[in-house]
């Protein structure tokens, strides 16, 4: 654990605490620390700092390479001096670093940097390892130190630590270091050079550094390069920097690049959003409902083929590239999902619930699918799509450049629209380094095109759905979770997809040539029930319905009679003479032939057995109907009816061609609604209101609070004495495990006196008591010794 972090901690103001807390939720997150050493430690695990560096802009992240390469603990002064610069530029981004505890100043004005930085860099501004990792290697022998100062002209004598001072004096030296070099063969100094500017890991050919006389041998024997295999050598990082001259100066971009704007039309923009909201909509319920009557195949390496695509959107209306990005979306928001039984995609368990859900929620379901899907459904790889639903190699990186590029957007003021798409690259670059340039540069143009088909995009500038969501990023999640609570529940969001909703028309105008159109963008319900009656002949601004026989047969089929559909079609407008006349003369004719299903078959060689069993009082229940003197038909199922006969004293046997049995439990609470196609799904309640997250001045005031934080931790804990003496109800093996929960901070389940359990971590002993972070309650709790009557192991 670093003492200089927690003399920092120790010594901030609630405020300034307050600020690193709200930086690094991570820190605080349950179950949070009790004192500043335990908070050190979690500001500087490898992976939260990791985490924290990938969302930091270039300026401060050029700062940590900096440090990294001036090596121990710099000052400001130092910093200012290497990179070329007034040190008043550089404190407003080293702010930036103390309140993300990636680095933190000391009382003596230097500054130190979290030790993850350097696992992260490797080569700092394109440099090597330090010198003395190489000297003081166990590969290199003293004798070899030796031999390499006679080779410097050096003095050989003394220890080893004397010995590689004067080597490192010497080659980080760019005087002595250019003295050195006239001597040398001829290109060698284009050699380094390479070595200097674009390595510090370069390939090279072995040979050439056992050979005399080469520039890689002198090299080599001069402590310039040193070959870490066969065929890849490496330069020090003093060399390097000695070659690059006194007048070197590390990179520092304190601010952007330039980004032209142009204007944009807000109500332009706004309108764009309101006709592509409810058009998403509208599309994803088709495609879903197209998914719900015939599975969707996979090919035999994953994903979903071209074939399919076109299938898809040929019978749904999409355009290709608007099926394949809500396919995957749809597929993210786990409404379609893999059924075995089906042999493809069919509709989720989550899909019944959500088309039960009002027209916003079930829009920022999608978005918020999107938010998270690590995939770009519209990038080229190799200039074509690759298959739906496969794997990306790219993975979470391509969700990151995406809210990368949405972070970008919010930063021009509304009214104003980016000019060119590189420019806007080059802002993201700066905002986000770590990610992929190459990968940015490909998903880029994909990525707004998927949010303009979303509606979070228009005329090259982020709509108010843009602007909702763009601030999500952090609780966004990954693609791995079901649902995204954070973002689908967000205020801010739920008010921008009302919005954009509002907008849908719910009337049509009823022709009479049997058409109805609709002058912008349809709501879903209004959609849905045209879709059931009519045929779609053009969807845009205006989408346009035709009616015909087969079409209101169709809805007939469903389940619909002519006066239902007449007055759901009455409330959406007012409907011509021709229209009426067509649905009540489909309605007519409709059933004069009648298609009937049946439980099972009951079939028999004597037509008077088979007479007698229809006309059986006992069995009448099953619905037995004579369709042939050796055939009966039943209605119940063929368990069922199997079960009845031999009650009533007949011996029948199964068949092979029966179908299988499925029995339907109704879900123990809920609302049951019959949906289409069958089913029954569950009307959710509404849950608990979402748990407000940690605050960070809560915390802040609490850590300063507690004291000391090394006054507790550099006590010498007597656990196992005190678990001895004061857990007598335990056995010896129970109480090693109690001293986990506390030494090593074990997850462990326990049970009192009483019969209470509880589900405890990062235990300390006080008073006789586990006071330790208990799960169910969510806090800390005390828990007395001598009441802990079981301690088992929980995983």
């Amino acid at each position: 654990m670093d003492d200089h972090l927690i003399g920092w901690l120790t010594g901030l103001d609630e405020d300034r605490l307050a600020r690193v807390l709200a930086n690094r939720p991570d820190a605080i997150a349950a179950p949070w620390p009790r004192r500043l050493d335990a908070l050190a430690q979690r500001l500087t695990d490898t992976f939260a700092v990791m985490e924290v560096m990938r969302g930091l802009p270039l300026p401060p992240l050029e700062l940590l390479q900096a440090c990294l390469v001036i090596g121990g603990r710099p000052t400001e002064d130092e910093l200012a001096r290497f990179l070329g610069v007034s040190a008043s530029t550089v404190i407003p981004w080293l702010d930036r670093l103390y309140d993300h505890a990636v680095a933190w100043p000391g009382r003596d004005g230097r500054i130190s940097v979290a030790e993850a930085v350097a696992r992260w860099w490797t080569a700092p501004c394109g440099l090597g390892e330090p010198l003395s990792a190489y000297l003081d290697s166990w590969k290199l022998s003293t004798d070899a130190l030796r031999r390499m100062c006679r080779v410097l002209d050096l003095s050989p004598h003394g220890g080893r630590r004397q010995v590689i001072a004067r080597i490192t004096a010497l080659l980080g030296d760019c005087e002595r270091l250019g003295s050195l070099l006239d001597d040398a063969p001829d290109g060698t100094l284009g050699m380094l050079d390479d070595f200097a500017w674009d390595g510090p890991v370069r390939s090279v050919n072995g040979n050439r550094f056992i050979t005399p006389g080469t520039p890689e041998k002198w090299a080599l024997d001069h402590g310039l390069l040193f070959r870490t295999q066969w065929d890849l050598a490496e330069m020090p990082r003093e060399v390097a920097l000695a070659l690059r001259g006194p007048d070197y100066r590390g990179p520092f971009t304190p601010y952007p690049p330039d980004l032209a704007t142009a204007e944009a039309d807000a109500d332009a923009v706004e309108h764009a959003m309101c006709l592509a909201a409810p058009h998403v909509l509208d599309r994803a319920t088709a495609l879903l409902e197209n998914v719900d009557k015939t599975p969707l195949p996979l090919l035999k390496n994953g994903g979903v083929g071209v074939r399919e695509i076109k299938r898809l959107a040929r019978e749904t209306g999409c355009a290709e590239d608007e099926t394949r990005l809500l396919l995957e979306v749809c597929a993210v928001a786990r409404l379609i999902a893999i059924s075995e039984e089906a042999g493809g995609l069919t509709p989720a368990g989550r899909y019944d619930a959500w088309r039960l859900e009002e027209a916003p929620m079930r829009l920022r379901v999608l978005l918020a699918a999107w938010w998270r899907m690590e995939r770009s459904s519209l990038r080229l790889v190799d200039g074509r799509h690759p298959a739906a639903l496969g794997d990306d190699p790219a993975g979470e990186t391509i969700a990151r450049i995406r809210w990368a590029l949405f972070a970008a957007l919010a930063e021009i003021p509304e009214g104003r629209a980016f000019a060119t798409l590189p420019e806007l690259v080059q802002r993201v670059h700066w905002r986000a380094p770590l990610l992929d340039r190459e990968l940015l540069d490909g998903c880029a143009a994909a990525v707004l095109e998927e949010a303009r088909l979303l509606g979070l995009v228009a005329c090259d500038a982020l709509t108010g759905l843009g602007r909702a969501l763009a601030p999500l990023a952090a609780a966004a999640g990954d693609e791995s979770r079901e649902c995204a609570p954070e973002v689908e529940h967000d205020p801010a969001l739920a008010k921008a997809t009302t919005h954009a909703m509002a907008s849908a028309r719910r009337t049509a105008l009823f022709g009479a040539d049997l058409t109805a159109v609709v002058t912008g963008p349809p709501s879903v319900e209004l959609a849905a029930l045209l879709d059931r009656a009519a045929d779609r002949e053009s969807q845009g601004s205006a989408s346009v319905w035709r009616f015909g026989p087969a079409s209101v047969r169709r809805a007939l089929d469903g389940g619909e009679t002519a006066d239902t559909l007449i007055a759901d079609l009455s409330e959406a407008g007012t409907l011509p003479q021709p229209l009426t006349y067509l649905i009540r003369d489909v309605a007519r004719r409709h059933g004069e032939v009648t298609v009937s299903s049946v439980g099972c078959i009951v079939q028999g060689s004597d037509p008077t057995l088979l007479a007698e069993i229809a006309a059986h009082r006992k069995l009448a229940k099953l619905g037995l109907r004579l369709l042939a003197p050796t055939v009966l038909a039943g209605a119940a199922p063929a368990a069922v009816t199997l079960a009845a006969l031999r009650e009533a004293g007949y011996a029948p046997v199964p068949v092979d061609d029966t179908g299988e049995i499925t029995i339907r439990r109704e879900p123990p609470g809920g609302r049951l609604i019959l949906l289409p196609g069958g089913r029954v799904a569950e009307l959710e309640h509404p849950g608990p209101p979402l748990e407000p997250p940690p605050d960070p001045r809560e915390h802040a005031r609490r850590l300063l609070v507690s004291g000391g934080p090394v006054a507790a931790a550099a006590q010498p804990r007597q656990t196992w004495a005190v678990i001895g003496r004061m857990a007598t109800r335990l056995p010896a093996a129970q109480q090693s495990l109690l001293g986990f929960v506390v030494d090593r901070e074990v997850r462990a389940m326990i049970t009192l006196a009483d019969g209470v359990t509880a589900t405890v971590s990062h235990g300390e002993l006080r008073s006789g008591v586990l006071d330790a972070w208990c799960e169910e309650a969510g806090d800390y709790l005390e828990f007395p010794l001598n009441e802990i009557s079981s301690v088992t192991a929980d995983c």
